[in-house]
């Protein structure tokens, strides 16, 4: 008999003629977009709670993306950025006929991490976004890449559309597939494990920025 065995044994030993209790199962579930958060609207949670996590947000028209990219790249003098394949011209571009004043970098073939961790940062879309916790999911879909972008760069700018953002943690699971390889991020990594002092771009990107479209 190994341990577990033995740990199972005395289990059984321990709850042997007590009686069958009824486990309540009325969890909570999901709701649909907007359900339970009509004050404040969940766009505007989310962003509250983006912002509580030190991430930086901005809330605006569809037609606006662009011009909200371009302002936070040049903000950060972004020279090198990673575009996963899918994601839509019209969020780099105001004008389809524009140049762009900063170069983009492709994923084929994919880049290594000495690559990644030497550009100035990656834009992508996003799977779902959970207004209740200010949680943003990628599942290495399109508009977003392979896990490895979002992690190496030391910055992440996200766009969410309107129609992904949801309540609560049930909605969003009830949206995405179980099988995808899934990444929630609450704001930029950031640890507090030494001595309670706050150090941020341990696990992941050190800043995030996050374009929530109305």
């Amino acid at each position: 008999m190994n341990a577990r065995d033995q740990i199972l044994a005395r289990i059984r030993g321990a709850v042997a003629g007590a009686p069958d209790v009824e486990v309540p199962r009325d969890y909570r579930g999901a709701t649909g977009p907007g359900a339970g958060t009509a004050e404040p609207r969940p766009i505007d949670l989310l962003a509250e709670r983006l912002r509580d996590y030190r991430a930086i947000v901005h809330v605006v028209p569809e037609a606006e993306i662009a011009s909200v990219v371009r302002e936070a790249l040049a903000r950060r003098d972004a020279a090198r950025l990673v575009v996963p394949d899918g994601l839509p011209p019209a969020w780099l571009r105001p004008r389809e006929a524009e140049a762009l004043p900063y170069e983009t970098v492709g994923d084929d073939p994919e880049l290594s991490a000495d690559d990644l961790d030497r550009v100035d940062g990656v834009i992508t879309g996003c799977a779902v976004a959970i207004a209740e916790t200010g949680t943003i999911v990628l599942d290495a879909g399109t508009r977003q890449g392979r896990r490895a972008l979002t992690l190496l760069p030391d910055y992440h700018l996200c766009v969410v559309r309107a129609d992904q953002v949801v309540a609560g943690v049930p909605d969003a699971v009830a949206r995405l597939a179980p099988e995808r390889p899934l990444t929630w991020i609450s704001g930029p990594s950031a640890t507090s494990d030494i001595e309670l002092d706050r150090v941020e771009g341990v696990h992941g990107p050190r800043t995030l920025e996050v374009v929530i479209s109305t």
